[in-house]
């Protein structure tokens, strides 16, 4: 009787253990999984060992040069730290070299045809460094490089400047001369729209500027602050945090005001600098918070600038693309145009500006914590801001006149405040 009368409870307590047993060996394994299948993409994205090898290999065999390589692959005193890579075909670490800090971004894999859809630039031909050819003059090499640059920025009248310029940039070592060693380096990083603007900008305040290059290694200028928003976690608790809880982090981890408004000055700045520039029009394709950075003057840097594409070059690769829909026509994430239903083809000209795309941006981040007095002028701004069209008419003034407006108002907030 007494086994009986004890069974019953004994029975629930059985039941309650298994059932917490159970649950937690479920969630043991499922955060060994999620931990097990970041570890292996993370693998998979951080292959800096890989791009050394294949870069020092070249290197070793006197195919490139270039004023990183001895660093990186005889005296080692350039180094790969903290990998950023977000796609494992461009490899993006913070570096250190000859105890300076800095960005190091390396090309991985082969593209043999354009996918619109990831990448706007087929950046490796079939063999690897194998233009210019041994016996290429200096002055066929500058050919090249002129009929490139017309190919991706347009018939500009001043393309001769920036080709003597490229030369300048490709000669390493400065002695005068480019080797066949730098010509190679050069004309495989010439490919990328990101060097190629550092070129151009290269005397631009919110351009991070370039430190040197082995083949299509390429180490930058790295900031203190790489996102607008939010502050840095490790990836394994980045898993558990939900999205919207994230998004309320990131508003309330950000500077103060003042700060956020000479930022917001620095893209407005950068925007200019890229609208119309002196060798073309170049589009913002990717306006996120993580691409963009600032330094501990909270002047704006700009971290990636590989989503910033000449407009010639964006207008001939997308006008004959086949679609469906709107949907069909967009590259990056903020490069649309429109789907002509007549052809189903898209169209060239893309709808939105790059002011409105900063605008759409800086909205949130100027408006959370703005000064009461200037609030509801800086909102009638920001939205006449996003509301700019491509196609409107007087977009050019409008557009002037918005983003003059914008730096005024902001600069009249914070002129004679310390953060100016």
């Amino acid at each position: 009787v007494g086994v009986s009368l004890c069974w019953p409870g004994w029975a629930r307590f059985s039941y309650v253990r298994m059932k917490y047993l159970f649950f937690s060996w479920l969630a043991v394994f499922v955060g060994s999984w999620i931990i097990y299948v970041q570890y292996s993409t993370y693998t998979e994205l951080c292959r800096g060992k890989d791009c050394k090898k294949i870069i020092c290999d070249k290197y070793k065999t006197g195919v490139i040069d270039g004023p990183a390589c001895n660093s990186l692959c005889v005296t080692e005193t350039l180094y790969f730290g903290k990998c950023l890579s977000t796609k494992p075909n461009n490899q993006m670490y913070l570096g250190i070299w000859d105890n300076l800090p800095g960005v190091v971004k390396c090309q991985m894999e082969q593209a043999l045809h354009l996918d619109f859809g990831t990448e706007l630039e087929p950046r490796k031909e079939i063999v690897l460094f194998d233009k210019p050819t041994r016996g290429t003059t200096v002055q066929k090499f500058k050919e090249m490089v002129y009929s490139l640059f017309k190919a991706k920025l347009g018939d500009q009248g001043n393309l001769s400047e920036l080709v003597n310029l490229i030369l300048t940039v490709a000669d390493g070592d400065k002695d005068g001369q480019v080797s066949l060693g730098e010509a190679k380096s050069a004309w495989a990083l010439l490919q990328l729209n990101e060097f190629l603007l550092m070129v151009i900008l290269q005397d631009k305040e919110h351009t991070p500027k370039l430190m040197g290059f082995c083949g299509d290694l390429y180490v930058m200028e790295s900031v203190e602050y790489t996102s607008l928003y939010g502050i840095s976690l490790p990836w394994v608790i980045e898993l558990f945090i939900p999205s919207g809880f994230r998004r309320s982090m990131d508003q309330l981890f950000t500077p103060s005001w003042p700060r956020k408004a000479k930022i917001a000055i620095g893209l407005l700045e950068f925007v200019e600098d890229v609208f119309h520039g002196p060798y073309g029009n170049f589009l913002m394709c990717d306006t996120s918070a993580k691409n963009l950075g600032y330094n501990d003057k909270y002047d704006l840097k700009m971290v990636d600038m590989r989503k910033i594409v000449p407009e010639t070059n964006l207008k001939e690769l997308i006008k004959d693309r086949h679609c469906e829909s709107d949907l069909d026509c967009v590259y990056g994430t903020d490069c649309r145009t429109s789907c002509d239903q007549s052809t189903m083809k898209c169209t060239s000209e893309v709808i939105q500006p790059n002011l409105a795309k900063a605008c759409q941006l800086l909205k949130d981040y100027l408006l959370r914590g703005a000064p009461s007095e200037i609030r509801e002028e800086l909102e009638k701004q920001l939205y006449s801001c996003i509301a700019l069209k491509v196609t409107a008419n007087q977009m050019e003034m409008e557009h002037s006149l918005i983003l003059n407006n914008l730096k005024t108002l902001l600069w009249k907030k914070i002129s004679y405040t310390n953060d100016s």
